[in-house]
């Protein structure tokens, strides 16, 4: 049910609500990527959807976001955050 490019719906945790494709399946859990952040999830926290994607085992998130595309979903760019610059106080 959980094969590789698989269409889900993240339906727990703090990126409930979001799409997501299954990149592989490791011992009972599936790591996905999409919408989401790219990590192993349980099972029961995703919604299998009727589409699979044609992606391989292991794709990079740019590979994903393309499949997504085709799908007419949506993902937005990710950065990273930079670390502010320690300034010293003055006491």
């Amino acid at each position: 049910m959980y094969n590789t490019g698989r269409l889900c719906m993240k339906i727990a945790g703090r990126d409930a609500g979001s799409y997501c494709l299954v990149v592989d399946e490791q011992d009972g859990r599936v790591l996905i990527d999409g919408q989401t952040r790219r990590r192993a999830v349980n099972q029961t926290h995703l919604e299998p959807l009727n589409k699979v994607a044609k992606i391989k085992k292991g794709a990079s998130h740019e590979e994903v976001v393309k499949a997504l595309e085709e799908f007419g979903i949506a993902v937005e760019e990710r950065t990273t955050r930079k670390k502010a610059d320690a300034k010293p106080t003055k006491k």
